[in-house]
């Protein structure tokens, strides 16, 4: 009887050691980028970066065009920064970021309702990502395509349908499936 609890115990283990190696790929974004200094050095503010588009969508991401603007020659003397100039501005080549926070297909969620509308700030759902001063390692999940982030992971809170419908609850606003599922 030992033998099999010593065994369950170690398989156990190692898959709870394992399993996430197994179905995450991980891979850094491609420029080291730090919120802190663009927040407390530039002054910027989520929304200078992270727009929204005429129609009232929201941007995610910014292009290259945004971040050209300001770094058409290096602000500063770190290596990020001239690695950015030298491999995006200057060339004109787009960064490939991953999106930590992309919606399922069937989901309709809208920013400008939340952020314009319902004054949610971007921290409630996102954390303090303007605080950091590394973007965190981006964890794609294998079988589903989908970040790791989704479920909360260094101080953010989960992306969820629950912590969705457990945050309309609090503020008293009961939605049909139909409001944001298509």
């Amino acid at each position: 009887m030992i033998p099999f609890v010593a065994g369950a115990i170690v398989a156990l283990g190692a898959g709870w050691a394992g399993f996430p190696h197994v179905i995450y790929k991980s891979r850094p974004q491609p420029v080291d980028f730090s919120h802190r200094v663009h927040a407390d050095k530039a002054g910027a503010k989520c929304e200078d970066c992270h727009a929204f588009r005429g129609d009232g969508t929201f941007a995610g991401i910014p292009t290259l065009d945004k971040c050209a603007g300001c770094h058409a020659a290096p602000m500063g003397d770190t290596p990020a920064e001239k690695n950015f100039i030298d491999q995006y501005v200057t060339p004109q080549r787009e960064p490939q970021w991953a999106a930590y926070a992309r919606q399922p297909e069937n989901v309709f969620f809208s920013h400008i309702a939340h952020v314009k509308l319902g004054q949610v700030k971007c921290e409630s759902c996102h954390g303090n990502q303007g605080s950091t001063d590394k973007l965190p390692l981006y964890q794609e999940d294998r079988i589903s395509g989908y970040s790791r982030d989704i479920w909360g992971t260094a101080g953010r809170p989960a992306m969820t349908m629950d912590n969705c419908v457990d945050c309309h609850r609090q503020q008293k606003l009961e939605h049909s499936c139909l409001d944001c599922h298509k």
